[in-house]
C-alpha cells in the first residue's frame, strides 16, 4: 500500500534485528501487535544494575507526549521506562534480584493504559482537525497523561472561536465508530502510523483503540499559555462509556465495544495561564 505522505505501509510485525541492542536484538514490541494485552510471559533479556531489558514488551515507554504505563515486571514495580534507540530500558529498585534469562510476566494497569489509549487518540483527532483549520499552524508541545491531554500550538490571537467546530466533527468521528487501522511505514527504522479511511493516515508509534466510538463523550478546554501560545485540553466524560476489556496472554485477538458511544460533549474557554 501507499499513502501520500507516508509511502510504503505495512501491517507486518518487524524481525528482531541482531546487533540493534543489548542482548542481541531489539526488545519485540507487543503493545503496537495487541495494546489489549495486559498480562504477557517473557524473558529478561538484559540486566544493568536496576536497568532491565526484556524480549517482547506490553509495557509501553513515554514516547510523543504519552505518558509510560504502570505496572510490574515480575514481582517488581517499574519505576520508569525509556525508550532507548529501538530498546526500551526498565527501572526497577535496587536488589531486584532478577537476571538475564529469567522468565517473568509482566503486567499493566489497564484502567490507566486504556485512558491513555482513548485520550491519546482523541487529541491526535483535534489536532489533525486544528490542521484543517488552520493549515501550517505550528505545534509547540503536547502531553497525554491519565487525567487529561493537551496540545500546544503557536497560534496569534484566541483560538476559542474555533473550539465548538472542532469539537462538532470530533463527535461526529466519534459516534461514527470508524475503525482504525494501523501499521508500519518502514519496518526496519520501526515508524509507524494510523489511518481512518476517508479522513486520514498519520504517522505515530503510540498505541491505539480499534474503533473511535471508544472514545466516548469529550470535553474541549482553551488556555492562553502566554504571548501568541495557545492550548487545548481534551478531558473524557466517562459516564455511561463503556470500559474496554483487557485480553490475558493467549486470548483471541478481537475487541467489541457494547453500546453506543457517547454523543455528548462540551466546550469550556479559560483565559488564565497555566
Amino acid at each position: 500500500m501507499t499513502h501520500p505522505t507516508l509511502g510504503a505501509v505495512t501491517s507486518a510485525v518487524p524481525p528482531m534485528s541482531m546487533g540493534a541492542a543489548a542482548g542481541g536484538f531489539a526488545t519485540r514490541k507487543v503493545f503496537w501487535e495487541d495494546p489489549y494485552l495486559s498480562r504477557l510471559a517473557t524473558r529478561i533479556k538484559s540486566v544493568q544494575g536496576r536497568e532491565v531489558t526484556l524480549c517482547e514488551t506490553i509495557f509501553y515507554a513515554f514516547s510523543g507526549g504519552q505518558e509510560s504505563d504502570a505496572g510490574l515486571i515480575g514481582p517488581c514495580p517499574v519505576l520508569g521506562a525509556e525508550k532507548r534507540g529501538a530498546d526500551i530500558v526498565y527501572t526497577l529498585a535496587e536488589g531486584h534480584a532478577l537476571a538475564v534469562g529469567d522468565e517473568v510476566v509482566v503486567s499493566i494497569d489497564w484502567p490507566r493504559r486504556y485512558r491513555l489509549m482513548r485520550l491519546h487518540f482523541a487529541a491526535e483527532l483535534v489536532l489533525e482537525l486544528v490542521y484543517r483549520l488552520r493549515p501550517g499552524v505550528e505545534k509547540i508541545g503536547a502531553h497525554i497523561s491519565e487525567g487529561r491531554a493537551r496540545i500546544d500550538f503557536a497560534w496569534p490571537g484566541s483560538i476559542a472561536q474555533h473550539l465548538p467546530d472542532v469539537l462538532v466533527e470530533l463527535q461526529r468521528i466519534v459516534a461514527a465508530n470508524e475503525t482504525i487501522t494501523t501499521g508500519y511505514s518502514d519496518v526496519g527504522a520501526q515508524r509507524r502510523f494510523w489511518r481512518i479511511p476517508n479522513f486520514a493516515a498519520v504517522p505515530c508509534g503510540g498505541t491505539h483503540p480499534r474503533a473511535t466510538g471508544e472514545i466516548g463523550a469529550l470535553t474541549l478546554k482553551r488556555r492562553n499559555i502566554g504571548k501568541d501560545k495557545e492550548r487545548i485540553e481534551i478531558s473524557l466524560i466517562d459516564a455511561g462509556v463503556p470500559q474496554g476489556q483487557p485480553r490475558p496472554a493467549g486470548a483471541p485477538l478481537g475487541f467489541e465495544t457494547k453500546g453506543a458511544p457517547g454523543k455528548s460533549g462540551r466546550v469550556e474557554i479559560q483565559h488564565r495561564p497555566d
